[in-house]
């Protein structure tokens, strides 16, 4: 059989498979090899390009982090502040609603206090501040106020013949307490704007803001509406405004209520006052001690609907870089009183005549750390 298979011609075997349907290829060397190798070829340039795609995102992160100049973050609460000033309202209801649940919280803390304060005579007054050389001749001067806290007014300021020494004493008095108010707001405008400035905010500066939503009455988180409630009132108007009040500190509701803005309320206790009608259910409200009375002054500015025309020119103050001008500030106090626009003037009176404008620049020396930051 072997040796039919040597005979066998190979010629001739292949005209038989050609006959019985079989196709014969001839296969050159190489071949084979070269099938393999494009099919490992195609593996590995899959595989890289998978790779590829799959590190990309982090690669190109780490490059922009690592080349490229970083972005400026931009605060969007402060675009949407600069343009409410300017007139561009995002939300209709900015600075509008309010919410009194807590507003004067912090207030009645005050109030709740035990109350050990001892009503001090004028002319002890007058002695003490002589000793302190506590005058208002070096405060228009060197702008400093020392941090002298009288809670009571005199009840004898109505039997001083002087009206130049009563006005003094009285300004003595009402001066610090008014600039240690607005030291406290300045201090949280502060941390305000440095909460704002910071990409995350821890636990504590989040308690904070929201203590400072409920003290300003704002709804809804609003940053902007906070930023514009939360401002100092100028000196000048404070004290204008507290003298017309009281009639410089001689007032029944001052000495006996230490009321030195006639603040109404119709709830809890209050002064009645005697030329109010039968009909009429208002006090004015009454305090433990003057500080309080202030501070529920500015609270009232800050937030009452009737003042929004006035906190909104005094937010475009501060957006010039302007010191807030008591004159044109004042000419948007016309609800406060019922003469309206009547009262405004006899304000403006007030504070040309005593030259009030000096104490808008004055600050009341530290006691603390953190208000000597702040001089």
């Amino acid at each position: 059989m072997i040796k039919n298979i040597d005979k066998f011609n190979l010629l001739e075997l292949r005209k038989r498979l050609l006959k019985k349907g079989f196709k014969i290829t001839k296969i050159k060397d190489g071949n084979l090899f070269g099938s393999l190798k494009s099919i490992y070829l195609t593996f590995f340039c899959s595989l890289f390009l998978i790779g590829f795609f799959y590190f990309l995102p982090n690669t190109s992160l780490y490059l922009s982090k690592t080349f490229e100049k970083p972005k400026e973050i931009e605060n969007s609460s402060k675009l949407d502040f600069e343009k409410t000033i300017s007139g561009i309202l995002i939300d209709p209801k900015l600075d509008i609603d309010l919410n009194y649940k807590n507003l004067f919280d912090d207030i009645f803390q005050l109030n709740d206090t035990p109350n050990n304060s001892v009503r001090l005579s004028a002319s002890t007054l007058n002695e003490l501040f002589n000793d302190l050389n506590y005058n208002l001749k070096d405060i228009r001067s060197n702008k400093k106020v020392k941090p002298i806290e009288i809670s009571l007014l005199p009840i004898e300021l109505k039997n001083i013949e002087s009206t130049k020494k009563r006005k003094d004493l009285f300004i003595k008095i009402v001066l610090p307490l008014i600039l240690e108010e607005n030291a406290r707001i300045k201090l949280d405008r502060k941390r305000l704007f440095a909460i704002l400035n910071k990409n995350n905010n821890s636990d504590s500066e989040k308690k904070w803001l929201k203590r400072k939503f409920k003290q300003y009455g704002v709804t809804k988180n609003d940053l902007s509406t906070l930023k514009i409630r939360m401002d100092e009132i100028p000196v000048s108007l404070a004290i204008a405004q507290a003298a017309k009040e009281t009639g410089w500190g001689t007032s029944r509701f001052a000495t006996e209520g230490n009321a030195l803005y006639g603040q109404w309320t119709y709830t809890g206790d209050g002064i009645k006052p005697s030329a109010a009608d039968n009909n009429s259910s208002h006090k004015v409200m009454r305090f433990k001690v003057l500080k309080a009375s202030v501070r529920a002054y500015q609270r009232n500015l800050n937030t009452h609907s009737g003042y929004r025309e006035f906190r909104r020119q005094r937010a475009i103050q501060r957006d010039n870089e302007e010191n807030l001008d008591s004159l044109k500030l004042v000419e948007f106090l016309d609800k406060y009183a019922e003469t309206g626009l009547e009262y405004t003037k006899v304000l403006k009176k007030i504070i040309k005549q005593n030259s009030l404008k000096d104490f808008d620049d004055a600050s009341i020396l530290p006691k603390s750390n953190k208000l000597k930051n702040l001089i």
